[in-house]
């Protein structure tokens, strides 16, 4: 298999730097597209179509404006899309005419060009967002579009649910590409190993099935291995039984914060004695009330009101208390984070200690301090998302016989994540609080470091474009997602013609 220069670089791991569109060459694109058979679903700026399409991403930073979006209504379609982007320019041309496009599910990335472009093509699938249960199977066969809040309202009718988003308006595609964490990880593992077949349109257009028999190589790079490898147009994942749970919002006085860190640290190491527990930690400084508050979302996947599992939480006063029997559907609509802000994300793993958790605190007080007499707008937020990784959440499918390329299952350790998530509402403060962001993750990680607590792991669903999540797969795993790249992707679009995402090449 012969592969032009630039493509065998990319793939052997030498990483060129990658030509940007120019104006006239995605000009020249979106004119072929609209010439094609989807040419009735390609939409300009102008449109009203294209506006909802630019303006429903979560952070308003990514909003971009790519030269023409496309919106497929089928797999046939992204299959037609892809062959035109290909096609327009030979494989040998210059990178810079070749047709550069991002591939887009729910838009919830923070960073721009995550799934997004400009100039360029982007494919916006958002118009494929349905769902269908096979009952005799219990299986859901979920199309790329879809947020996770209709999946679960559709499957609440058919008394079932899947391991999906937590929040109801995250996008399906790149939450299961990503590896994905749910209320029911303890239970039944990373959403990404409940996935038994993955429809995908390769870059020559053809359509192919990945799973445990059929294309196996790639069923299993897909569980972790993002963008690299095609377009999945349909996800099939195992369902579970019972949509019923108990659960909900539980906020605390900052104050609480030296009862809440132990009572964590005790809970991710006993997960695996009762894994229909999950609990998540949300430390916020707002600045229109200039105060920081706890909210610990308390979720239990059955039905059962105050679980044992929660009792040291429950010891501690709070303020407010939503906790209740709801559905699945009902809680991840509750669980939302406020859109229309500037947003950025930052991530890494560490293994279960107070000293992690103590200074992660201090470090958050810092920034606040810091932050405070320099944000010119009138509205901004910093906060860090503490939730558990326990190693039954890749444990749980150790066994089936094809894993994934994650890279967990070399450890042996709880782990606890640390997101950083700072929103702000003027472009003004873009700058400081990037740096404010990446300082306060740098610090954490040095600490952790110094005291043997840091782990490589990144989470690919929470990185910021600073980030290289694959790497933290492990070298074994890069190079077989490097391998199944260049056996289906030969001429390397998905490495040289889609600059979005997390790419093995750069690995």
């Amino acid at each position: 298999m012969k592969l032009n220069s630039t493509v065998a670089a990319a793939l052997l791991g030498l990483a060129p730097e990658l030509a940007l569109a120019t104006p006239d060459s995605a000009d020249r694109c979106c004119r072929a597209l609209s010439k094609s058979t989807v040419g009735s679903q390609v939409v300009y700026p102008g449109s009203d179509a294209y506006h909802e399409s630019v303006t429903s991403y979560w952070a308003v930073n990514v909003q971009l404006e790519p030269t023409c979006i496309v919106q497929p209504h089928s797999a046939d379609d992204v299959s037609s899309i892809v062959q035109t982007l290909t096609a327009v320019s030979g494989a040998n041309s210059n990178a810079s005419s070749r047709c550069q496009f991002a591939v887009r599910s729910g838009g919830h990335m923070t960073w721009a060009g995550a799934n997004n472009i400009e100039p360029g093509v982007t494919i916006d699938l958002s118009l494929m967002n349905s769902t269908v249960f096979e009952k005799d199977a219990g299986i859901a066969s979920i199309l790329p579009g879809s947020r996770w809040q209709a999946v679960y309202e559709y499957l609440e009718g058919h008394g079932v649910a899947v391991p999906g988003g937590r929040t109801g308006p995250v996008g399906v595609g790149g939450f299961l590409l990503g590896g994905g964490n749910s209320f029911h990880g303890a239970r039944v593992g990373l959403a990404c190993d409940n996935v038994v077949n993955y429809e995908v349109v390769l870059a020559s257009g053809r359509i192919v099935n990945a799973n445990a028999e059929t294309n196996v190589d790639l069923f299993r790079a897909l569980k972790g291995g993002s963008s690299n490898f095609g377009i999945v147009t349909k996800y099939d994942i195992k369902t579970i039984d019972n949509p019923n749970m108990w659960g909900g919002l539980v906020v605390f006085e900052n104050s609480t914060t030296d009862q809440q860190i132990p009572a964590l640290v005790k809970f991710i190491d006993n997960i695996e004695n009762d894994p229909y527990a999950s609990w998540i930690g949300l430390w916020q400084y707002n600045s229109t009330t200039e105060a920081t508050t706890i909210t610990t979302p308390l979720d239990y996947t059955k039905p059962e009101a105050f679980p044992a599992a929660f009792d040291d939480f429950y010891r501690i006063p709070n303020i407010s208390d939503s906790t209740r029997e709801a559905t699945l559907f009902n809680l991840t609509s509750e669980l939302q984070q406020a859109e229309g802000y500037r947003d950025v994300f930052l991530t890494s793993s560490y293994y279960n200690s107070e000293e992690i958790l103590y200074k992660m605190i201090e470090i958050l007080n810092s920034k606040i301090d810091e932050a405070i007499p320099l944000a010119t707008g009138e509205d901004w937020s910093i906060m860090v998302i503490v939730q558990p990784w326990p190693k039954i959440l890749w444990q749980k499918n150790a066994d089936n016989g094809v894993g994934n390329v994650l890279g967990l299952d070399r450890f042996d350790e709880n782990m606890l994540q640390v997101l950083y998530d700072y929103s702000w509402d003027s472009d003004a403060d873009d700058a400081l609080f990037h740096r404010l962001c990446e300082e306060a993750m740098a610090e954490l990680d040095a600490y952790a470091k110094s005291i043997d607590m840091y782990n490589p792991y990144i989470y690919l669903n929470y990185a910021d474009k600073t980030q290289n999540p694959l790497r933290g797969y492990g070298d074994e795993n890069v190079e077989f997602i490097r391998e199944v790249a260049a056996r289906y992707d030969p001429e390397g679009v998905f490495q040289t013609q889609v600059p979005g995402g997390f790419k093995v090449s750069k690995a």
